[in-house]
């Protein structure tokens, strides 16, 4: 047996999984608290000793691992105009797995570098202009961040005119250049603004948080947590080149604090009369609602869907409502193991769904003019997207899961929504989604196959 151990550093749990590859299948999983505060490596002991009672001794010929640890990596974006330059810096971060805190557009005033003193990021992604378009606000907001005494390290993906006046401004910071992310209107260049945060978040992000501490006990640390699992979800729907994908997907990783979405899909127009509103989206995408969670963010989901749909669905009167939520939030550890909690567990894993996937999802305007009826779009077409994998504790233990992704599909109610029409439902029962990303950077066939097994039950 060639065994290989997957380990993720997760801010709360770390989290391992065991393949094998030459049977090609899963063998085992098991967690523990993370232990970043103390020794990280006490927390990995714990998690390997109860993995070993449910797969027995195992010699491991690798140990890979991903990481969000201590919150993953803490980013801030400048741009130049929202819906254009700001909006490809933030898709380009959060691909890469970062957490983005804060996005500015136009130029940074004294406020906006008061607050990202504040903020303290562990990563600044400057971004802004054409090539050969706008320079001053770029150069300006360059000058200003120059009179902070920011530690972090800077990246620069903009108007690549000016690439080598805004690295002379910066020259005291820890500056990489990169390629423009928009080096001309409408069209995206974000893989290397990736893999440079994703270089950062090994070269110096990884070590800050403690996980140098096990670099002798595992081959390497390869990439942020949320990158594998875009990774994992791609090559799902891709496929590898000698296995095939299974085709265009959706993703919700629905957790205590924040809602993740990923949709592999092209979602281009259906309709030759349609025309794309703001920026092409990348066919892997992924976006994260930090205020929709189903423990620390309540009031988020409240707050979006409103109380009375939390009635609705619940069957619980508004007193019961703030009464369990007061209880969910003093203890996020909290079960449904109540009726009444489970009632109010049902409704906002219900509304969180339906909230998230309709923030990812593109939404169409109809208009009129001379020549006729047209239709604007922005972002993704998933109405046919006909997979959804549900992954997150909150998801995968429900017993009314068929019911709780309903939410995830087109509204007549909503009709500009680009939802889903219809779908069948994959459960990452065991977790193995992060595991399987990281697994396919050495081994994309066998991480392929596994999670057809484990998904598709083949």
């Amino acid at each position: 047996m060639q065994a290989v151990l997957l380990i993720d550093f997760g801010s709360t749990y770390t989290k391992l999984t065991a393949v094998d590859l030459d049977k090609e299948e899963f063998l085992g999983n098991a967690n523990s608290f993370t232990t970043v505060e103390t020794d990280i490596n006490d927390g990995l002991a714990r998690a390997l000793a109860a993995l070993k009672t449910r797969t027995g001794e195992l010699e491991f010929r690798e140990q890979l691992a991903c990481s969000s640890a201590a919150g993953g990596l803490r980013m801030v974006v400048s741009g130049l105009m929202p819906e254009l330059t700001a909006e490809a810096a933030r898709s380009a971060a959060l691909g890469a797995g970062a957490k983005v805190v804060r996005t500015y557009s136009h130029t940074l005033t004294s406020p906006d570098l008061a607050e990202i003193r504040e903020i303290e990021p562990e990563i600044f992604l400057i971004t802004g202009g054409t090539d050969g378009g706008n320079k001053e606000v770029i150069l300006s907001n360059a000058r200003a961040l120059a009179t902070t005494d920011l530690q972090c390290p800077f990246v620069y993906a903009g108007n690549r005119v000016i690439a080598d006046e805004v690295s002379e401004i910066l020259k005291e910071f820890d500056l990489t250049v990169c390629p423009n992310v928009m080096p001309r209107l409408g069209e995206l260049n974000i893989e290397p603004v990736q893999e440079r945060i994703r270089e950062l978040f090994l070269e110096s992000i990884v070590y800050a948080k403690g996980l140098s501490q096990v670099e002798e006990l595992i081959s390497n640390i390869m990439m942020p947590t949320p990158q594998a699992m875009l990774k994992a979800m791609e090559l799902l729907a891709r496929g590898s080149g000698r296995v095939e994908g299974i085709g265009d997907l959706l993703a919700i990783d629905l957790g205590g604090a924040t809602t993740d979405v990923y949709s592999m899909a092209s979602g281009s127009p259906r309709l030759s009369s349609t025309v794309i509103k703001g920026l092409p989206e990348p066919y892997a995408r992924r976006t994260v609602e930090g205020d929709i969670g189903m423990r620390y963010s309540v009031d988020g989901i409240i707050a979006a869907a409103g109380i009375e749909r939390v009635k609705e669905i619940s069957g619980l009167d508004s007193d019961s409502i703030s009464h369990w939520c007061e209880t969910l939030r003093a203890d996020p550890a909290q079960l449904p193991d109540q009726e009444e909690i489970e009632a109010l567990d049902f409704a906002l894993s219900c509304l969180a769904v339906e909230t998230a996937v309709t923030r990812h999802a593109g939404h169409l305007e109809e208009f009129y003019t001379p020549m006729g009826q047209v239709f604007a779009q922005s972002g993704k077409d998933l109405r046919g997207v006909r997979k959804i994998i549900a992954t997150g504790g909150s998801l995968i233990y429900s017993s009314t899961l068929n019911n709780i992704l309903s939410y995830a599909l087109y509204n007549p109610q909503d009709p500009g929504s680009l939802k889903p029409e219809k779908a069948d439902y994959l459960i990452d029962k065991n977790y193995i989604l992060s595991a399987m990303g990281v697994l396919s950077e050495r081994y994309p066939d066998i991480a392929l196959k596994i999670m057809r097994k484990e998904l598709l039950h083949e």
